[in-house]
């Protein structure tokens, strides 16, 4: 079993997952995005005392504003795409909209790439290589408990824009088709934004995917 938390943070309403084994006090964070007192008050209230890692998908900063202040109120090390890893480290210039911010930025202590396993807070991540939307982009797989973090890939209903630097099309077509392909239909897709979704929904009622169905 899995215990999946999700808090929606920050303006642009980014999902922060908590997850960890039901009860134990040991958890992982993916994309932090924003508030770190109510993600810090959130760990406390959950009774977790250690985070292993901070697990980021993508480095668009309504994702990873508040990586900072948990990684060292918490100890934890951060994750990051390797092909991301210098926007984590100067976050600033490369928030696009005037008003936000400023962000704290950050060395990430461990990078992905995709293909990796991680073992962490008794759970098996598969970190799966996922462009499109950001040029480094990896989502996380909870092997055996069928449960996938996509970041900003897919979404319920949705896909992930495009229009960002890095951001494209045909890109993010195929790396959505290889999470339809890699992982079972039943498959909880917790996504960056919105609601949570499963595969199968996705594959046959997305009408972004509208040409993957055709080929199912």
């Amino acid at each position: 079993m899995i215990d999946v938390r999700t808090f929606t943070v920050g303006p642009l309403q980014e999902n922060c997952h908590i997850v960890r084994r039901p009860g134990s006090e040991r958890a992982v964070i993916i994309d932090p995005g924003d508030e770190a007192p109510r993600l810090l008050g959130a760990l406390r209230s959950l009774k977790i005392s250690s985070v292993e890692a901070i697990l980021l998908t993508h480095t668009h900063f309504d994702h990873v504003g508040a990586v900072a202040p948990i990684a060292r109120q918490t100890g934890a090390p951060v994750w990051c795409p390797e092909l991301e890893r210098d926007v984590l480290a100067d976050i600033n210039a490369h928030v696009g909209w005037p008003g936000l911010g400023p962000f704290e930025s950050w060395q990430a202590e461990h990078l992905v790439a995709g293909g990796e396993t991680l073992e962490l807070a008794d759970l098996r991540l598969e970190v799966m290589f996922v462009p499109g939307h950001s040029p480094g982009h990896v989502s996380y797989f909870a092997t055996g408990e069928q449960a996938l973090f996509s970041g900003d890939v897919l979404f319920r209903g949705s896909v992930g824009r495009v229009d960002l630097p890095g951001g494209d099309w045909p890109t993010l077509l195929a790396s959505i088709e290889s999470l339809l392909d890699a992982y079972p239909a039943e498959t909880v897709v917790h996504p960056g934004h919105m609601a949570s979704t499963t595969l199968g929904t996705e594959r046959l009622h997305n009408p972004f995917l509208r040409e993957l169905a055709h080929h199912a």
